[in-house]
């Protein structure tokens, strides 16, 4: 008897700091992003994990460079998922950071036959992976295709990213710092509270500590969800797990988190935030 199939799969990819585990777990197909040191070029969670970037990254001269997804890449990961799934709804970066929406749409109309929703987040790192954790729930759930794609729409402007840095390089060499460009001037002087607006990096604040930056980031989080009683978020950190951890308990205490993760930003966010980044990604249910 041939096997049923699942009425739906849920893609993103790798900027939504899910690792291949995590994606596993939650029913995420997570295509890599690629990531090249010199000559040489990586999957993002498959040929290197985070601690293997970090030590290449403080003995590399040069930013690592990063690109997305190919359209071959795309084209292979939805004919696989169509022979388990009636239909697919691919979640990705936001359009203004990253052509990876490009090659997935290209992958559409290379495969007209297939069901295949291809939605803009407008987000990234766990702004993204909560959408696509949230998809791949309600798919479980036995929601189809119209329903999943009604709910990450509806997530969107929901969705908050709020975070600070170590020092705004790495933002400024990546080319992601969006409006953030007219605090460069002020990088070693202030430790900056920065936040995701319509998909690209804004300035929210500028702290002259990091201790104070994280509080205004807590801050921002309760003006947030004011008097909601139910939050999903996400602590996210590039390389700062003992601070990810405290942040996290201080998220726990001040909210009623009904999802509470802490996830690693991983390569991708690393190189384009740079080391010691901090934040939230959370929405009101």
């Amino acid at each position: 008897m041939a096997e049923l199939k699942r009425k739906l799969a849920i893609v993103t990819d790798s900027t939504s700091s899910l690792t291949q585990a995590m994606g596993q777990e939650y029913g995420v197909h997570v295509l890599p992003v690629y990531l090249t040191f010199g000559a040489q070029s990586y999957r993002d969670g498959i040929d290197l994990d985070a601690e293997q970037f970090y030590r290449l990254l403080r003995g590399s001269k040069q930013l690592p460079t990063t690109s997305q997804p190919t359209v071959a890449d795309f084209v292979q990961a939805y004919k696989a998922l169509s022979e388990q799934a009636e239909a697919i709804v691919s979640i990705h970066l936001s359009q203004k950071m990253s052509a990876t929406l490009d090659s997935a749409r290209a992958a559409v109309k290379e495969l007209p036959d297939l069901p295949i929703h291809v939605i803009d987040s407008r987000s990234t790192s766990m702004g993204l992976g909560l959408m696509a954790i949230a998809a791949a729930r309600a798919a479980a759930a036995g929601q189809d295709a119209a329903g999943v794609v009604r709910l990450v729409e509806g997530l969107i402007p929901k969705m908050n990213l709020i975070f600070t840095v170590q020092t705004l390089e790495y933002l400024h060499k990546g080319g992601r710092i969006g409006g953030a460009s007219a605090l460069f001037g002020l990088v070693l002087s202030i430790k900056p509270v920065l936040y995701l607006r319509d998909g690209q990096v804004e300035p929210l604040e500028k702290p002259r500590a990091r201790k104070r930056a994280v509080e205004r980031v807590l801050n921002r989080m309760a003006e947030r969800v004011g008097s909601h009683a139910a939050v999903h978020a996400s602590v996210v950190h590039c390389a700062a797990p003992d601070e990810a951890q405290l942040l996290a308990e201080q998220v726990a205490a001040r909210f009623h988190c009904v999802q509470l993760l802490t996830a690693e930003g991983g390569p991708i966010i690393g190189i384009h935030a740079g080391p010691g980044t901090l934040g939230v990604a959370f929405y009101t249910a």
